[in-house]
């Protein structure tokens, strides 16, 4: 799998919703090898940002050889405000695909759950559950199922209902269920023998709790500051139950035995 720099063409960059932008990049080989639940690093090409910024995949074209990213811009001068500012037909240097993605075939009722700027991640990987569940249409598999949760503005409904059972929950109330996902689940009575998560520690931890209260498998993709995104610095640590023979500590790297884990695996620091 290559973990080279690379130079990505945009090919478009739109704001979605306020301060949430979608960015397609061409890139090749990214593409070829990517996989839901994966992310890569994006260089801004500004001096005083050495690090890069990993960013979810949220869709993956692998035959016109394209992957899409949507992120928030944090602050007037970050590496993702930076980013936001770049055009269609400027090169981008990224580095990809990192860490592992989610593993599929799981369970025949997948529930995916994305809070915040965990939503997108669960894009690609709605839509690769959907084709799966279309191809062994025989064995009863039923259609994916979604809970994204808002605070207020929205943004991806529309690809998502297009690949699942979509259901909302905002804080405010303003789109579907008041509150949390786990309060539309109960509000809407929702099952399934596989959770997929991803969004704030909080709603994580919630998440885990849930799944291991009603015995359900789960995974969840875990949301730290990167530095290096290969597993070299050691910055993005989560707890584990089990001794990691890197640091030969109870403590696992998010970018590179992550972000997805096991829940079970997972305690948190």
């Amino acid at each position: 799998m290559s973990r080279q720099k690379t130079q990505g063409k945009i090919l478009e960059q739109t704001e979605i919703s306020p301060r949430i932008y979608s960015m397609w990049i061409q890139v090749q080989d990214i593409a070829r090898e990517a996989k839901a639940g994966q992310f890569v690093s994006l260089f801004t090409g500004d001096g005083s940002k050495l690090l890069p910024r990993p960013i979810s995949i949220c869709e993956i074209d692998r035959e016109a050889g394209k992957i899409r990213l949507v992120y928030r811009v944090t602050g007037k001068r970050t590496g993702t405000a930076i980013l936001s500012e770049k055009q269609a037909g400027q090169y981008v240097e990224i580095m990809g695909p990192l860490g592992n993605g989610f593993p599929l075939g799981r369970g025949r009722r997948p529930l995916l759950l994305g809070g915040g700027i965990g939503i997108p991640p669960m894009l690609q990987l709605a839509k690769d559950l959907k084709e799966a569940a279309e191809f062994e249409e025989k064995t009863g598999k039923e259609a994916v199922t979604v809970v994204a949760g808002y605070r207020d503005r929205l943004f991806l409904t529309e690809e998502l209902s297009a690949c699942s059972h979509l259901y909302l929950a905002t804080e405010d109330g303003s789109a579907g269920s008041k509150g949390t996902i786990l309060d539309a689940i109960r509000e809407k009575n929702l099952e399934g023998d596989v959770i997929y998560a991803c969004g704030p520690t909080p709603m994580l931890q919630a998440v885990q709790a849930y799944a291991r209260e009603r015995g359900i498998l789960c995974y969840l993709s875990l949301e730290e500051r990167m530095a290096c995104g290969i597993g070299a610095c050691l910055a993005c640590v989560c707890g584990s139950r089990e001794v990691d023979e890197h640091s030969r500590v109870k403590n696992k790297r998010v970018c590179k035995e992550g972000p997805v884990f096991e829940a079970s695996e997972v305690e948190w620091l």
